[in-house]
């Protein structure tokens, strides 16, 4: 038997967010499914780590499994083991890092640097899983690679073995997506991913709101090479003196005119970080910290506590803080690195995404032309470097106020400016459908990725109120569209009737009476699936709708799920066949 087909006790209590829930179902799904290796996408922020904590609880404690986990700075390594120290106390952790002096070999988990133990496989013995912490940094294709090496040597020990990724940008830049079929790929497919977008609305990660620098360099100059701008050229173009001298000054009134406490700033360089340190003290008159890659580790460590503790209200980095780094105080960032990397840039705003009691969003302070290079930061969607553009920009920037928006608004959101109409180009086969004034209706049709159900319950809703079933569309990376079936409503009710006609056009069962009924018989394929939605947009609404699906088949009733009824309201509705695995 392996590691899946065995059940040693119940799941552990441990609390998480409905949708890291499904993560982790969406791992086990796919874990049983499939023979290949599966990616969880879920934003920075978003809370990685408990997925990986339940993860582990259940390997040990469940199917009397062994886990090692990967990630490639101390940062992570330590984040994760005071996860699970915390949700999994009786789970036996131990660490194997050079950077943190720690070599455990016996552990039924270990949390692992990359760098100190793929030559070490030998050393540490039988595991079950892998999972890696940020697996955009597993290299594509590359048979000399830390990760691959380590693999192989564990595959040698056990061939059943399972690697799971968990990532916010599974692509790199450099390769394309992260997630490639077997034999080449050691990730072979996304099982599950949830976007920024919907965790904002959500109130799991903060708002952000973004402004572009007033001094604009001129980055048509700088070459690109390997799909990135040239880090010299970057560095003398953004360490100009009247440039850093112009973005010191904006930062700190942006800071001081918004009550900001925590700013962040990514430099260009070392020589470009030390000078911008130097004129940030000068301007605010308040302390900045500085770090790079040559930061003595103690020294590093004072300063990022400093940071996280409010004593310091500037901390400037060059290529440091991009992953690993976690510190909610954060409102604004200042980015003062120009990047084509689309990864690189979420990583760098993502540093805003936690929420922290006290912060009401956070402030994206863009001199390097980012957001106009790759989308708004409250809507980011990442595409992979081979996809070819419309040729049409992803944002714009607002003349009056310098906000950068989406390309769509035809008056400004935030001062109000009206902007000229747009130009058509000749010939230009179609109009662009976004909703461009406060009221304007658009309807976009997006092809259905996949569908996820869940049970909702409103937030501080009374414990006797119904509860509804939540659909997510995935239609692209970091995109998906959510509606809500009111089951659970009287059945002679408005939103009673339409969830009834709502599953009726899908399945050839009756339809529930309650939500726990109806998640499972969606999961388990009663329920036809959409080929693609229509979207319903207004300018300005904070939610969209939608009002059309193209539906495929409905399925045949399953046979192996036998319908009860409702004689005994203690028994469920729908009895599932035996399976091999508890999920």
């Amino acid at each position: 038997m392996t590691l899946f087909t065995q059940a040693q006790s119940q799941r552990l209590p441990m609390t998480l967010r409905p949708y890291q829930t499904q993560a982790v179902d969406a791992v086990y799904e796919h874990l049983r499914m499939q023979d290949d290796n599966p990616c969880v996408v879920i934003p920075t922020g978003g809370g990685k780590t408990p997925v990986i904590a339940r993860i582990c609880s259940d390997a040990v404690t469940r199917w009397n499994g062994r886990v090692l986990i990967l990630a490639h700075v101390k940062e992570l390594l330590e984040q994760a083991k005071d996860k699970l120290d915390q949700v999994c106390p009786d789970i036996h952790v131990g660490v194997y890092s050079a950077g943190l002096k720690r070599r455990d070999t016996s552990h039924p988990v270990i949390i692992a640097g990359i760098q100190s133990i793929y030559q070490k496989a030998d050393q540490l013995g039988h595991f079950d899983l892998v999972i890696v912490d940020e697996a955009h940094m597993i290299p594509i294709v590359d048979g000399d690679g830390m990760y691959r090496r380590l693999l192989t040597d564990m595959q040698q020990i056990n061939p059943a073995l399972r690697v799971i990724g968990l990532t916010a940008t599974p692509f790199r830049m450099s390769s394309g997506p992260i997630c490639v079929p077997p034999p080449d790929g050691i990730l072979n497919s996304i099982c599950f991913e949830i976007g920024v977008r919907e965790l904002i609305r959500d109130g799991f990660l903060s708002p952000l709101k973004s402004k572009a620098g007033r001094f604009k360099p001129d980055f048509q100059q700088l070459h690109v090479r390997a799909g990135e701008f040239v880090a010299d050229e970057v560095e003398t173009l953004m360490d100009q003196d009247s440039m850093v001298h112009a973005a010191c000054r904006e930062i700190v009134e942006a800071v001081k005119t918004t009550e900001r406490k925590s700013c962040l700033v990514f430099a260009s360089g070392v020589d470009h970080g030390t000078h911008v340190t130097k004129l940030l003290e000068r301007v605010s008159g308040k302390e900045c910290g500085f770090i790079d890659g040559q930061t003595p580790t103690l020294y590093r460590d004072m300063l990022i506590q400093r940071f996280r503790d409010g004593d310091l209200a500037y901390l400037v980095n060059v290529n440091v803080l991009t992953t690993g780094f976690d510190a909610p105080n954060v409102d604004c960032v200042a980015l003062l690195r120009p990047t084509m990397s689309p990864g690189l840039y979420y990583q760098m705003v993502g540093r805003g995404f936690r929420i922290c009691e006290g912060k009401t969003d956070c402030l994206v302070l863009d001199f390097g032309g980012n957001v106009l290079r790759h989308g708004p930061v409250d809507a980011i969607r990442v595409n992979a470097p081979a996809s070819k553009g419309t040729g049409i920009a992803p944002a714009k920037e607002c003349p009056s106020c310098m906000a950068l928006i989406a390309t769509g608004y035809a008056t400004c959101p935030d001062c109000g400016h009206v902007f000229p109409p747009p130009q058509r180009r000749k010939h230009e086969a179609e109009s662009d459908s976004t909703g461009i004034l406060t009221g304007q209706v658009s309807i976009d049709e997006y092809k259905v990725r996949r569908v996820y159900y869940s049970i909702h319950v409103k937030r501080n809703a009374p414990a006797d109120a119904p509860r509804s079933m939540r659909v997510d569309y995935e239609v692209g990376f970091h995109q998906q569209n959510s509606e809500w079936i009111c089951l659970e409503h009287p059945h002679d009710s408005f939103a009673r009737r339409k969830a009834e006609q709502w599953w009726a056009t899908r399945s050839n069962l009756p339809c529930p009476n309650n939500v726990e009924e109806a998640v499972e018989l969606a999961d388990r394929d009663q329920l036809a699936m959409p080929r693609s939605i229509k979207v319903r947009s207004v300018a300005g609404e904070k939610f969209d709708r939608i009002v059309h699906y193209d539906l495929g088949p409905k399925p045949d009733a399953d046979d192996d799920w036998g319908i009860i009824g409702d004689e005994d309201d203690n028994l469920p509705a729908y009895v599932p066949a035996d399976d091999d695995i508890p999920f």
